[in-house]
């Protein structure tokens, strides 16, 4: 790959800096920097951008940098700096977006069945906001228990991480090294980009709607993913003029 260029060598920093801010600082980073559900008491505006700069663990950030690092700097030295930027951070917003809006529906999926089965909507807010839906447990008895799980899950779980950035630049690498041969830790088979990126947002996808327990924000990916898709596609139709980047 040669030498790391600018912005994906400033992205990689940052990240590392928040990632040592984080094992220093805690809960306090996550409540201020995670992005959380816009109903939960810690959610900010500013988090749909720091929460690209968050890790869950060690393993999490050293895959993300490096596949920042593998796929970012080819794309950085065609595009340039600005146009590598605002591709990123296009793609992790798109992340964010997807990932909340899914939320969104189980949210309001579990709200509206609790709703059904006779309470109020202030009574299930005010489970959620001050017993940490520890109350909600015993409305499992005449709501589904998976619908409850889910409506907790939404509201409470925050994302961290740019998987959702890194996603969109997969995309933009298998558009732009399609041939180029990739290959997966658990599928040590070389594979081109252009059916390697599929299969990853597919199993992404699957795990997704079938609502699989991984401890991943699929739709975070999916989400990313899209982004960079649409992005590609309106590019490459449209010929864009790089020098606008300049």
């Amino acid at each position: 790959m040669g030498r790391m260029t600018e912005a994906v060598k400033h992205i990689l920093i940052i990240n590392v800096i928040m990632f040592f801010a984080t094992q220093l600082y805690g809960e306090q980073m996550f409540q201020w920097m995670a992005l959380w559900f816009p109903k939960y008491m810690n959610f900010e505006w500013w988090q749909v951008i720091t929460h690209m700069f968050m890790h869950g663990g060690l393993m999490h950030i050293v895959f993300n940098m490096y596949a920042l690092w593998a796929f970012g700097t080819p794309l950085e030295r065609i595009w340039g700096k600005n146009k590598f930027l605002f591709f990123y951070f296009s793609a992790g917003l798109g992340s964010a977006a997807l990932y909340t809006l899914v939320n969104y529906y189980y949210f309001n999926e579990g709200l509206n069945a609790i709703v059904q089965a006779g309470y109020e909507k202030s009574q299930v807010m005010d489970a959620l906001n001050s017993t940490y839906g520890a109350n909600l447990e015993q409305l499992k008895s005449v709501v589904n228990p998976r619908t409850i799980d889910n409506l907790k899950t939404a509201f409470y779980t925050p994302a961290v991480g740019a998987s959702g950035a890194i996603y969109g630049i997969l995309v933009a690498f298998a558009f732009m090294y399609s041939e180029a041969k990739l290959m997966l830790i658990f599928l040590p088979v070389p594979i081109k980009a252009k059916y390697f990126v599929p299969i990853l947002i597919a199993v992404d996808l699957i795990f997704g709607i079938g609502n699989v327990n991984t401890g991943v924000a699929h739709f975070a990916h999916i989400g990313g993913a899209l982004i960079g898709f649409v992005m590609m596609w309106y590019w490459k139709k449209n010929q864009f003029n790089d020098k606008r980047w300049n």
